[in-house]
Parts: C-alpha cells; sequence; structure tokens
C-alpha cells in the first residue's frame, strides 16, 4: 500500500494539525462542515480521514528547477501531462498570501478542479492572517440536516489540500500537501466555480514560486544522500545533509527483511484490527522509515500518555537494528510501550515524519511532557510536532554525558561529587545558578566549551527549571533514580530483524503478565501499616502497591519535619516554612522547606514539587495539610492513573458519539469500537460474558428485524 512515499495501514486517519491558541479561526467561503471544523481546532489536535499523504513530507522529484506534473484520474486512470503549474510541494513559499492562493487556483483550474478556503486563523485582536488550509471544492459531506436537501450531492469527502502558514521571513509557507482526489475531474464545471472565476489576468503575475524556491525546499527537507544506489547506513549525522537530492536513505535491511517486515505487519493486523503501521518510500520504492504499534499500546496512551519518554537508545548506539521506542509509566509505576519505529537516519525530516505519525493515531493528542535524549534536531522537530508539549532531556543522560568528557578531569571525583550536588539539591533557579557558577569558579573550568553548551540548555534538563511540569516518575530527579529502557536486556547489538520481532511478541506478552499479576496482587492484598496518620490508611484502599509503597515512605518520613513557621500570610494562602532532619547522627544535615498552603480550596504546594516529580505528596506537604487538621488527602491529589480500583479496557478510544452517518467509514469504525468495549467488559467474568453474549443476540435479531420490515 502506498502513496507517493508513504505506506500505510488501512481505516486510519490523518493528522490535522491545528494553529496554537493564542489565534481566532475563522471559516471561509462557507465550508459545509463550518460546525466540525471549529471543534476540530478548539480541541487543538483532531484528525481528518486519511493518513498517508501526512508522512510523505516532499514526494516531488525536481529536475532542472522544476516538475512536470503528471495527474492520474482515480476513475479512469488516465494521466494528463500538466506543465503550466508546478505540482504543489511542503516547503514552497510566496511572498503574500494572495499570491499562494492564485498559485493553488490556477494549479487546480488546470488540472480541472475547484478550491475554497476550508479555514483561516490570525492572532487574537488582530485582522493579519497567520495561516490557512485551501481545500478541493468537493472536501467533505453533506451534514446530518443537509441530508434530507434535494440538492445535487457534489461533495466526495476529497481529502486534496494544502496547509499554509505564515513563517518568521514573513513569507507564506506550504506546510502540508495532500494530491490525492477520490473522484473525476470536470474542467468545465471547474471553470465556472466560484474560485476560478476570481482568477483574472491581474492575479497571475506570481502564481508560481521561482527556481530558487524550489531548490531551497529540496535542501530543507530533502533528506542526505549515500551512494549511488539509495542505500545506506541507519546510523548518519544527525542532521547532515546533501546537495544531491535525487537518491534518499534507506533502512539496511538484509535479505528477505523486507518481505519479512511485510508479512509481520499483515499478520499483526489480520489478529488485532486495530494494529496500525506506516511506512515511508523513498524514490526507488526502498523503506525508509518504519513506524508501527498495537492494540494495547494505543489503549494504553489514553491512561498513561500524560508524560512519554521517547527512547532513542538502539538508535544511537550502532546496533543492528535502528529502533526507537515512545515509552509511558503505567499505574504500577512500570514502563509501557506506546510506539515503535526503526529510522534511517536522524535527519530533522525523519524524526518530523515519524512524531506525525505518532500523533496521527493517538487522535491528535499530544503528551504533556515528552522527554527525549539531548538531540538538538528531535529538539526542533518536537518543537514542530508537539509545540505545546512539555520538552525535557533525560537528566541521566546528561550526568553521564557530563562524566564522559569530564573523566580525565584531574579532579575528576572531586568534581563530579559537587556537580551531582549542584543538580540535585537546589530549591530555587537562584541557588543553582550561584552553586553552577561557584563550581565552574573553583575548578577553572569556565570556558570549558560542552560545559557551556548544557548550561545554556539548563532550563531542558536541570530538575529546578521543571518544578512546574509533571512527570509521574519518568524523569530521574533525585541521586540514583533511573528509567530502565523498555527492552533492557533483550534487545544487543547483534539483534537481528527476525529475532526482534519475535523478541517484541514475548516482552510484551511478558509486560501484560506482570501488569496482570500486580492488579490482581493489589486488588487482594491488604499492606502492613507502618504509621497511625490516617492519610496512609487512605491510600492503601486506593492505590497499586508500588505507588503506595513509595508513597508510605512519605508518610513515615514525617516524622523528621519540625518546627513549622509562618513566614507570609496573604487572604487564604499561607506560607509555611518546615525544617526538617536529613542523615543520621552524628552527621545530620537540617534543610529548610517552603510550602505554601491555600485554605480556601485545600491546595498545598512545596518547593521540592515531588507531586509534580512523582506524582503524590512529600512528607512537607502532608505535615503542613496535618497541622492544619485536614483529615483526608484532598480529591484532586489522588490520581486516577495510580488507582487499583480503576478499571482500564485495552480498547480502542471513543472521542465521541457525534458520527456522520452518511459517512460509512466512521459509521464502521465507531461501530467497532463499540463493539470491542462489550467484548472487553464481557470477558471480566462468566456472569458479564452471560450478560453480553445475550445482549448481542439480542441486538443481532433486531437488526435483522429491521431489514425484514423495509
Amino acid at each position: 500500500m502506498s502513496t507517493g512515499d508513504t505506506a500505510c495501514s488501512p481505516n486510519d486517519n490523518d493528522l490535522d494539525l491545528s494553529p496554537s491558541p493564542n489565534l481566532d479561526i475563522t471559516i471561509d467561503e462557507g465550508s459545509p462542515n463550518s460546525e466540525q471544523l471549529l471543534e476540530v481546532v478548539d480541541e487543538g489536535n483532531e484528525l481528518e480521514n486519511g493518513c498517508c499523504q501526512l508522512f510523505g513530507l516532499d514526494g516531488s522529484e525536481h529536475e532542472n528547477g522544476r516538475d512536470e506534473t503528471t495527474v492520474v484520474d482515480s476513475h479512469n486512470g488516465e494521466s494528463q501531462g500538466k506543465k503550466d503549474y508546478t505540482q504543489p510541494v511542503v516547503g514552497m513559499e510566496f511572498e503574500t498570501y494572495d499570491d499562494a492562493y492564485n498559485y493553488y487556483n490556477s494549479y487546480a483550474r488546470e488540472i480541472g478542479f475547484a478550491i475554497r478556503v476550508k479555514s483561516s486563523w490570525a492572532k487574537r485582536n488582530s485582522k493579519e492572517k497567520r495561516g490557512a488550509v485551501l481545500c478541493c471544492n468537493c472536501e467533505g459531506f453533506k451534514t446530518i440536516k443537509e441530508a434530507n436537501s434535494h440538492r445535487k450531492e457534489t461533495r466526495t469527502g476529497c481529502l486534496a489540500m494544502i496547509r499554509l502558514r505564515l513563517v518568521e521571513s514573513n513569507r507564506w509557507r506550504v506546510d502540508e500537501v495532500k494530491l490525492e482526489h477520490n473522484h473525476s475531474f470536470d474542467p468545465e464545471r471547474a471553470q465556472n466555480s466560484k474560485s476560478h472565476k476570481r482568477t483574472d489576468s491581474g492575479t497571475k503575475r506570481k502564481v508560481e514560486p521561482s527556481l530558487d524556491v524550489e531548490v531551497r525546499t529540496i535542501k530543507l527537507y530533502r533528506p542526505p544522500t549515500v551512494d549511488a544506489s539509495g542505500y545506506g547506513s541507519s546510523n548518519s549525522n544527525e542532521g547532515g545533509t546533501s546537495n544531491n537530492v535525487k537518491f534518499s536513505r534507506s533502512l539496511k535491511l538484509k535479505k528477505g527483511d523486507a518481505k519479512l517486515i511485510s508479512n509481520y505487519f499483515c499478520h499483526c493486523q489480520l489478529t488485532s484490527p486495530n494494529f496500525f503501521y506506516v511506512m515511508d518510500l523513498n524514490d526507488d520504492g526502498q523503506i525508509r522509515n518504519i513506524f508501527w504499534i498495537d492494540s494495547r499500546s494505543r489503549s494504553a496512551f489514553n491512561y498513561f500518555g500524560d508524560v512519554v519518554a521517547f527512547d532513542s537508545t538502539y538508535l544511537s548506539n550502532n546496533y543492528e537494528i535502528p529502533l526507537v521506542a515512545f515509552v509511558g509509566v503505567n499505574h504500577h509505576g512500570q514502563s509501557v510501550l506506546l510506539g515503535c519505529g526503526m529510522l534511517a537516519d536522524e535527519t530533522f525530516e525523519t524524526y518530523i515524519w515519524l512524531f506525525r505519525a505518532w500523533l496521527t493515531c493517538m487522535s491528535g493528542r499530544p503528551p504533556q511532557t515528552i522527554v527525549t535524549n539531548q538531540s538538538k534536531t528531535v529538539r526542533s522537530a518536537i518543537a514542530e510536532v508537539f509545540p505545546r508539549a512539555h520538552h525535557r532531556i533525560c537528566l541521566l543522560q546528561v550526568m553521564q554525558s557530563i562524566c564522559g568528557f569530564m573523566v580525565q578531569f584531574q579532579e575528576y571525583e572531586a568534581f563530579q561529587m559537587a556537580l551531582t550536588k549542584i543538580i540535585y539539591d537546589p530549591k530555587t533557579i537562584d541557588e543553582f545558578e550561584r552553586d553552577w557558577d561557584a563550581l565552574i569558579q573553583h575548578f577553572g573550568i569556565r570556558n570549558h566549551e560542552k560545559l557551556q553548551t548544557l548550561h545554556e540548555e539548563r532550563e531542558h534538563w536541570a530538575p529546578v527549571y521543571s518544578k512546574d511540569t509533571f512527570f509521574a516518575g519518568i524523569y530521574a530527579y533525585e541521586k540514583g533514580e533511573s528509567v530502565i529502557p523498555y527492552f533492557k536486556g533483550h534487545v544487543h547489538q547483534q539483534t537481528s530483524l527476525k529475532e526482534f520481532f519475535e523478541i517484541y511478541e514475548l516482552v510484551q506478552q511478558q509486560k501484560q503478565k506482570t501488569e496482570a499479576l500486580d492488579d490482581l496482587e493489589s486488588q487482594n492484598s491488604n499492606l502492613l501499616l507502618k504509621t497511625s496518620c490516617y492519610y496512609e490508611l487512605q491510600l492503601s484502599k486506593l492505590y497499586t502497591n508500588a505507588i503506595f509503597r513509595k508513597f508510605q515512605d512519605e508518610v513515615v518520613m514525617m516524622s523528621s519535619c519540625f518546627c513549622v513557621s509562618q513566614v507570609q500570610t496573604n487572604e487564604s494562602i499561607v506560607t509555611y516554612m518546615v525544617k526538617e532532619h536529613q542523615g543520621e547522627e552524628p552527621i545530620r544535615d537540617d534543610r529548610h522547606f517552603e510550602v505554601l498552603y491555600d485554605k480556601a480550596v485545600a491546595e498545598v504546594r512545596c518547593i521540592c514539587s515531588c507531586f509534580n516529580f512523582k506524582g503524590y505528596l512529600c512528607r512537607h506537604a502532608l505535615y503542613i495539610l496535618n497541622c492544619n487538621g485536614v483529615e483526608e488527602i484532598p480529591r484532586q491529589y489522588i490520581l486516577s492513573r495510580w488507582r487499583k480500583d480503576f478499571k482500564r479496557l485495552y480498547v480502542p478510544h471513543l472521542n465521541s458519539d457525534d458520527v456522520d452517518i452518511t459517512n460509512p467509514v466512521q459509521c464502521f469504525d465507531h461501530l467497532y469500537k463499540r463493539a470491542m468495549q462489550v467484548v472487553e467488559e464481557g470477558m471480566i467474568s462468566q456472569n458479564h460474558y452471560i450478560v453480553s453474549w445475550q445482549t448481542f443476540k439480542e441486538s443481532l435479531n433486531r437488526i435483522r428485524q429491521t431489514r425484514l420490515n423495509k
């Protein structure tokens, strides 16, 4: 299956990246789906039908500065050569919005279709346009209200479109392109359309991008070349480029690997219809990048997709399979897989393709927080695809990186101890900056280039800068903590592709079994309480064993807190200073922690930010709640992601019941997902199974009776 440069699994949706939240959205030229569009934009990231064109960022082959566009009629297969207007590609730039509109309108006129403005947006309190989507006039379907209209249906749900955005250079850039139409072309009808009637000789002055624009587009978006055969290593220099654009990298596969991949994905999709995969192909039809995710992982994202780690360990360290993985944390604090990929290189384009592929099958809902390695290319891609997510660099990797290039330093051990204290101990940004400057000054390494670079990136890795970011325990903000890679101990440098797919199945089964056993243990066991504090008893009834034990340690350590003093009062908000004993006698260090408590809404916040880092309250916050006579932990601090009494159904997520009944794809998808929910519920017990089976039979009989009554 392929479209342009991308092959993907059927029955999945394309991503419609919405504009930023500070933009006003308008619907122009009477889009028939205006109500739906506004809902999509308001939610931030919803999907449109069809996924294939999204990931092929630039599938055009440029020769001598321009292309010959070949249009294939999807109904009769006839090709029509059109040379007047260049086929739109991602990266094209225009001086003004009108130039971009006129170009696409003229291109459409030559091909034989009409266009309209599907949506546009501008900055709040300003009429300055910042972006727009121009689509084929056959986009969308009749709404339910229009279904009984006697007017002839001209809309076919066509997905052809271009997305425009005003960039920093004050030029209009094409951000997304979909070329395929699902209808035949009617040049005569198109000539009489509203958009083409607006076109006259005065609007054609700049409708084609210049030669230098096309060349710049290629250099920006095409991946580098390895050799004339198009084959290349999967371990490229990060962000590399090449002036030769005729060929592009591909996965370094052995004989039979391509067939192995195809067979494996087909098998997975037959056994699990919600399995999703997509392949990025280069110009020679070779596999460049792959992304896949199984049904359970797609469903797990609904519960544990708030914080995600992007693990590229196997991509960066010369493993035979260039594997990347999206990993979350489940209700037992264990890693849970949220998608996998294999990449031919580490370029910006490749990461953009991967992140958009992942976002697509997650219904366009990005994570709140994403943790990655130190790659600047990854950071740029995340800023492009997940602009609202909090991006942080893995602290453990930063520490290892510093230790790596400072190991030859004469005072290495003393430096390492001082560095660890500076990174993990400061409670405020001022403390961190002061201690860092003192460290650099003391060891005389102020001009160390790599340390300077890391310090410039400190907001992405230093814990003191991330206290307002939720991590759910995935971020090692205390000494000795670390997040174990999902395939740790299973994938080695010499692991082959065939071996990996076998390992993948075994690891997934093992993880699922472990989760099920831990669920059972948490539901049926009564843990031993260590204090008389009601907070401990309260959460012992709610949280899974693994998370409760971590919280229990905080309750026990409340006894180390003493000497509470009020330092400030502002209406209902009181600021306390809690003193805590740390360490053992005779070497004991007393530290002070500032805790804010709002009596009006029972909100508490400690400067250590344990709740954001780990997902449960710290000893200092608990101590203040207890001092204020709060008998139970407030509801907002009891997270459903940790609860053992919360039934998690690993079935496809349903965004809403708002379905266009004239669209058979939406109807099938909605019915299938609802049926799978009944199946999952029916497997809880024998009684659940009997009720589910009876319900299915009754429903089927009613449906058949409806057909007979027609």
